[in-house]
């Protein structure tokens, strides 16, 4: 271990003890916009962007490790968006096995967490569909960490997914589109996200030094707290996890200003 990786660990430490002493607030949910896999493929000279798609999935168990000893309780993390499908077939296909392939790794008996699969899956392959929702049917009740793996997954299409959904129901029950919109309001579209049931994200972390949503968790971010870090995913590290707790703690949260 060299000098500056001695240093990171002790400031990591220092870290992680001053949350602790402090009693710092720890967010309910968090969500991760895993961004940077192919710069950093690139930066580190790497044969294909997928070296770096592969690179990120690898830092996943990490990243859940960490979540658990901050309890943390709900973590949604955005693998692959709807815009992502119109990438070339060479780039989509390795990193749809690279997604089946960490999800099959997340499920497995002797990890913690449960896995709940978000997104338009129906413009997903059939097979790598077929192979998520096995993965994830298989973890419900697991004591750790309730991970959301966002696939094919875009905010706007997540709220006409969920207007659609409602009145679908709404018209099985025999409601007229006009008595539909009598009664519609946030709530009832709420009822119908993918994240139905579950706490709002109380935080939103996106790697790579981007500083947007670009249209992840639309709906449910509306009072979340943002924290940007400059590292491409691949290189995140505890220590950056801890940066944003500690961001996160130090302020102070407004509803509705």
């Amino acid at each position: 271990m060299g000098l500056r990786d001695v240093a990171y660990e002790l400031y990591e430490r220092r870290l992680a003890r001053g949350l602790a002493r402090q009693a710092a607030p720890v967010p309910r949910h968090v969500g991760l916009m895993l961004d940077g896999n192919r710069r950093w493929a690139r930066m580190v000279g790497a044969p294909s962007v997928n070296d770096g798609h592969q690179r990120g999935a690898d830092k996943i168990i990490d990243l859940l490790r960490w979540c658990d000893e901050a309890g943390v309780e709900v973590v949604t993390l955005w693998l692959l968006s709807t815009d992502n499908l119109a990438r070339p077939a060479a780039e989509l296909e390795p990193l749809l096995r690279i997604i089946e392939g960490v999800v099959t790794d997340l499920a497995r008996p002797q990890n913690r967490w449960t896995l709940n699969i978000v997104g338009a899956l129906d413009l997903l392959p059939g097979d790598t569909a077929q192979v998520l929702k096995e993965a994830a049917e298989g973890t419900g009740g697991r004591p750790g960490v309730m991970v959301n793996i966002a696939v094919a997954y875009g905010g706007r299409r997540e709220i006409a997914d969920a207007v659609r959904a409602l009145l679908h129901a709404h018209a099985a029950s025999g409601r007229t589109l006009e008595e539909v919109a009598e009664v519609l309001d946030v709530e009832h579209i709420a009822e119908h996200l993918y994240t139905s049931g579950q706490p709002d994200p109380d935080l939103l972390i996106r790697t790579s030094g981007e500083q947007r949503l670009s249209g992840f968790l639309l709906w449910q971010s509306a009072h979340s707290e943002f924290y940007f870090c400059d590292a491409y995913w691949p290189d995140f590290r505890r220590v950056d996890f801890l940066r944003a707790l500690r961001a996160y703690a130090a302020r102070t949260r407004r509803y509705g200003t």
